[in-house]
This record gives structure tokens, C-alpha cells and sequence, in this order.
């Protein structure tokens, strides 16, 4: 048996992924967002969330998905890792739900157009449920997003 840990689950795309709970901060509603120029198109601006000014990421155009106009289901999930923190645009967040670590298998190359390295693992929930587990140090990977506003700029 491997160890239990807490997962946050949010919808973007039609799929389910997860975060860890220990690297969520906080599940904010959506909130007025500024736009800062010369940054990656899936950086959307800063938000100001409680006197504390945050980037915020559309993790659809971070994966390269087509991008889609928040609804009243859109959440921004406030998240820190790599000494960063950082606001996520997703779907929805639906739900808090214990997995068990043996359950997560390792990605596929792409899952749903998403590259692997972006993709901790694809994790196993009763008989016919898929959580797709971010690699959240990837996702936020400080250089790759340099490199980006360097192209963009």
C-alpha cells in the first residue's frame, strides 16, 4: 500500500486533473485580472488577492489547448512551488479526494494533447475514473517561461 495524499480535482478541457493540497494555497472565484505586456499569451496579468500581487497562468494555453471564456464555473487556484506562487485559470475545482500513491501510474507521452513532462502521472480512481496529476515544477518551470517571453518580446 502506498501513502494516501489529499488531491485537489479540477476540470479543464473535459478532463480531470489533480494538484496535491499541500501545493494549493487557496480556490479563489474569478477576480479582476491586469494585463502585463510582453509576457507568454497563457499568462494572463497579475491579480491583487488580499494586498498580494500574483501572475496568473490560463493552464489551457499553457498546455496549448484552445483557449475558452471563464464561466461562472472558472476558478483561479492560487498554487506555490519552486519558490513561486502562482494563480491557475481553470475549468472548475471540483472536489478534495484521497489517492492512494500505488495508483498512479506513470503518463503516456501525450495525454489529450499535453506533453508528458507537464504530467506527474495518470492516476487511478475506482473502476473507470482518470485523474491526470500535474508535475507542477514543470508546468512552472521558470525557464521555459523566460524563454517564452523572450520569443514573444
Amino acid at each position: 500500500m502506498g501513502e494516501e495524499m489529499k488531491v485537489i480535482v479540477f476540470g479543464l478541457a473535459d478532463e480531470e486533473y489533480g494538484i496535491e493540497v499541500d501545493k494549493v494555497r487557496t480556490i479563489e472565484r474569478m477576480l479582476p485580472i491586469t494585463r502585463v505586456p510582453k509576457t507568454p499569451a497563457f499568462i494572463k496579468g497579475v491579480i491583487n488577492l488580499r494586498g498580494v500581487v500574483l501572475p496568473v497562468i490560463d493552464l489551457r494555453g499553457r498546455f496549448g489547448l484552445s483557449e475558452s471564456e471563464p464561466t461562472e464555473n472558472s476558478r483561479i487556484i492560487i498554487v506555490a512551488a519552486n519558490d513561486l506562487e502562482v494563480g491557475f485559470i481553470v475549468d472548475a475545482a471540483n472536489d478534495v479526494i484521497d489517492i492512494d500513491s500505488d495508483n498512479i501510474d506513470s503518463p503516456p507521452e501525450v495525454v489529450g494533447g499535453i506533453k508528458a513532462k507537464y504530467l506527474r502521472g495518470v492516476a487511478k480512481i475506482g473502476d473507470n475514473r482518470l485523474l491526470i496529476m500535474l508535475n507542477l515544477s514543470e508546468v512552472l518551470n521558470k525557464n521555459e517561461i523566460i524563454q517564452l517571453e523572450q520569443l514573444e518580446g
